[in-house]
């Protein structure tokens, strides 16, 4: 995915050091550039790189397709409503690798901790929800890179969402 700087200068390769900073680089904000506020990208990204909509869809239904016979899972999502919970998992994703912004200018910011917070996102639900996500990327076979950028993100999202321990 190509991704810019958001303020320049302050990258690793600035060169710019001093005595008693602290050590190594700042990490430098990206973003995707946009033609507009809710704009397409207008650099290649990560969505566009893997097949744009039709992959991230095949993601998002092979997960769910798991997630329906998950004893733990499946009881978190209304019967009525697994093609809603299919949609918003993958406009969120394309919306977060670069893709289309529908998920937003629908729902608002995503928020994920305060929309996961009525569920029961404990350490084996957590466990549970990347076995049938990395069985669906298994599904999908993105090439190796993407894979393991696509991965990296879903394990520390996961993470993030645990909110129960018991």
């Amino acid at each position: 995915m190509t991704n810019i700087p958001l303020t320049p200068g302050s990258g690793p390769d600035s060169g710019s050091s001093s005595a008693g900073s602290a050590p190594g680089p700042t990490p430098v904000p990206r973003l995707t550039l946009r033609s507009g506020e809710g704009g397409d990208a207008v650099t290649e990204t990560l969505w566009s790189q893997v097949g744009g909509t039709e992959t991230f869809r095949r993601i998002a239904e092979a997960f769910y397709r798991g997630v329906r016979e998950d004893e733990v899972l499946s009881p978190m999502y209304p019967d009525a409503d697994w093609e809603g919970a299919t949609w918003r998992l993958q406009a969120f994703l394309e919306q977060y690798w670069g893709g289309p912004t529908t998920y937003s200018e629908r729902r608002g910011h995503p928020r994920l901790r305060m929309r996961h917070q009525p569920f029961a996102v404990t350490p084996d639900a957590r466990d549970r929800w990347l076995k049938h996500m990395f069985a669906a990327l298994d599904e999908v076979a993105l090439p190796p890179m993407h894979d393991a950028a696509f991965r990296d993100y879903v394990e520390r999202a996961a993470h993030a969402m645990v909110n129960r321990f018991e």
